[in-house]
């Protein structure tokens, strides 16, 4: 019996009910499939940001990949992914939740044989950069497919955060599963486990009942703008030289071209006028700058493990276990101290132990014992998972309710982004000597998260 279904009206005794098939209904549509499509939608795209940082001294070696190269094979992912992320609610929007998150998956899954198949680096970046955008595409219309799926509110709280959960475990797994996939197989294994993953989530739409399109206005110009500004800054930061310069004034053009157009259009990707708000400039900055030293780090450390320490693919993973296993566990309670106490609170702590966490850090070298580096990760992790949740909840509540998917999607292309130039910024730095990048990467994350937690203590929030 599916749950739109009820016991107390059945047909008498004598009766013999007809399936769904004899009487030409469609079965009735499923909440729980249409929750279970959408949290491993939204699982998937999670892990394949996170799944790859272990496999890249593998893929290194077989497709020749400088550090250059293993920093573009992750932010092919990352930028492309934040950028879109801009308009891609906009679609959902008009193309439908379903048909749009459908889209997406198919995408993503045919994207991932492609990477699997690359027989170069540049057909692996350029397969990446597909997958970044199918899983834009994915992210707001997994959440609009919750949110049409449950018309009780209660039931519809709950549901949103089994999805959120679903990323929470995905973060935590994806250095375990990248590492276990590179040893046991191979790093294509990584892009070919999406498959069947791909597979099951397209099955479990089809029970999802379509979604009604909506008129949604999109900035085509602004978003042209946002993808050559951050591709032409990620270039200049990892590339250098000439071609990096020559990058630099093409990202300063575009950026000044994609402020000019946010100015002047009537429904900007991106409204200049929320940072006029001091909470929303601070949340942007604290989430921005905790992707910094999140992304950063494990990109940092899974190349110490193996490449420094000389440790196996599987091994490097189950050193970030402790680190990503206690991340959902911590944004629970970052809610609900959130609640009690308000959200200024627990982002403080959160910022503050993220930076004593990154501080300790800098004095880990290579004879430093694998397993001691796994706890002296835990700190800056838990800062991290203890600041987002709060910085997110001011965001929200500093925003008019019409905009808050806009507001979010603004919030996680910050983060996205930050992240994806800090793996641009820190791999340069490490390509030039590798223990003496990190600690100038850890004291530049150190920095950030420092700032943004002075700036926090200005928040003007209600308890």
């Amino acid at each position: 019996m599916s749950t739109n279904q009820t016991a107390e009206t059945g047909p008498p005794a004598h009766q013999v009910p007809a399936t769904d098939a004899e009487s030409g209904r469609s079965p009735a549509p499923s909440p729980a499939l249409t929750l279970t499509a959408a949290l491993l939608g939204f699982a998937l795209i999670t892990l394949d940001a996170s799944v790859v940082n272990v496999a890249l001294p593998s893929i290194g070696s077989t497709l020749g990949a400088g550090m250059s190269g293993l920093q573009w094979v992750v932010d092919a992912y990352t930028l492309s992914f934040a950028a879109l992320m801009l308009s891609t609610g906009a679609f959902s929007d008009r193309a439908g939740a379903s048909r749009a998150y459908g889209i997406g998956i198919t995408v993503f899954t045919l994207a991932s044989v492609a990477c699997g198949l690359a027989p170069s680096l540049p057909v692996l970046v350029g397969a990446r950069v597909v997958q970044g955008a199918a899983a834009a595409v994915v992210l707001p219309a997994s959440l609009a497919l919750v949110r049409q799926a449950y018309a009780d509110a209660a039931k519809r709280a709950r549901a949103v955060a089994l999805w959120a959960a679903g990323g929470s475990v995905a973060v935590a797994l994806g250095p375990v599963a990248g590492g276990a996939l590179t040893t046991v197989w191979d790093w294509r294994g990584i892009f070919f486990i999406n498959v069947p993953l791909g597979a099951v989530a397209l099955a479990l739409l089809v029970r999802a009942p379509a979604s009604e399109r909506r008129p949604a206005p999109l900035d085509l110009p602004g978003q042209l703008a946002a993808v050559v500004t951050l591709t032409a800054v990620t270039f200049a930061v990892i590339e250098g030289g000439t071609a990096g310069v020559v990058s630099l004034v093409v990202a300063v053009v575009a950026g000044l071209v994609f402020v000019r157009v946010e100015a002047r259009q009537a429904h900007p990707v991106v409204p200049l006028g929320l940072f006029r708000s001091r909470n929303v400039s601070v949340a942007v900055a604290a989430g921005a700058a905790c992707s910094v030293a999140f992304y950063g780090v494990v990109f940092l450390f899974s190349l110490f493990f193996q490449q420094v320490q000389g440790r196996s693919a599987l091994y490097a993973g189950l050193m970030f276990l402790p680190m990503t296993g206690l991340i959902a566990v911590t944004n629970i309670a970052a809610g609900k101290l959130a609640g009690r106490f308000g959200p200024r609170l627990p982002m403080l702590l959160g910022q503050s132990l993220a930076v004593v966490g990154v501080l300790v850090l800098l004095y880990v070298d290579a004879s430093t014992p694998s397993v001691v580096v796994a706890v002296l990760l835990v700190p800056m992790a838990l800062g991290c998972a203890l600041t987002i949740p709060p910085l997110t909840a001011v965001m929200m509540d500093s925003v008019p309710s019409d905009r808050a998917g806009l507001a979010a999607g603004v919030l996680n292309s910050a983060r996205q982004v930050s992240g994806g130039l800090a793996i641009a910024a820190f791999g340069s730095l490490v390509s030039g000597g590798f223990e003496a990048g990190l600690r100038v990467s850890l004291a530049l994350s150190a920095g950030a998260l420092a700032a943004t937690a002075v700036a926090s203590v200005g928040l003007r929030v209600a308890r």
